[in-house]
């Protein structure tokens, strides 16, 4: 997921989100996966780079939920780059192609 938000990866970004898929901002807004792919491509949203932390991934049957941090560093809405210190809440369901993000919500730490 952050390679190809960092690479601005339509078909990648597609492929692994599905179409419920909501990110919920730091800052409470809500956007649908064509919102937030939209963004990635226009340059709304400039994804540089991002570095894991720390990871705990629990999986139930066909749910699984991750939740980790990270620092990402980012362009958002207009802002100069900077780099944020993210936890991530992410939800993914199994399909019959693998497994899809439905869900991130991301605050700080």
């Amino acid at each position: 997921m952050y390679a190809a938000m960092v690479d601005k990866d339509e078909a990648e970004l597609e492929r692994v989100h599905d179409d419920s898929f909501v990110l919920l901002h730091m800052t409470g807004l809500r956007q649908s996966k064509r919102e937030y792919i939209k963004a990635i491509l226009s340059g709304v949203l400039n994804y540089y780079s991002a570095e894991t932390e720390s990871l705990d991934i629990r999986i139930d049957g066909n749910k699984a939920e991750l939740r980790g941090r990270s620092r990402v560093t980012a362009a958002v809405f207009g802002s100069s780059k900077h780099t944020w210190r993210l936890e991530l809440r992410l939800e993914l369901k199994k399909t019959a192609d693998g497994w899809r993000f439905i869900l991130a919500q991301a605050s700080t730490w």
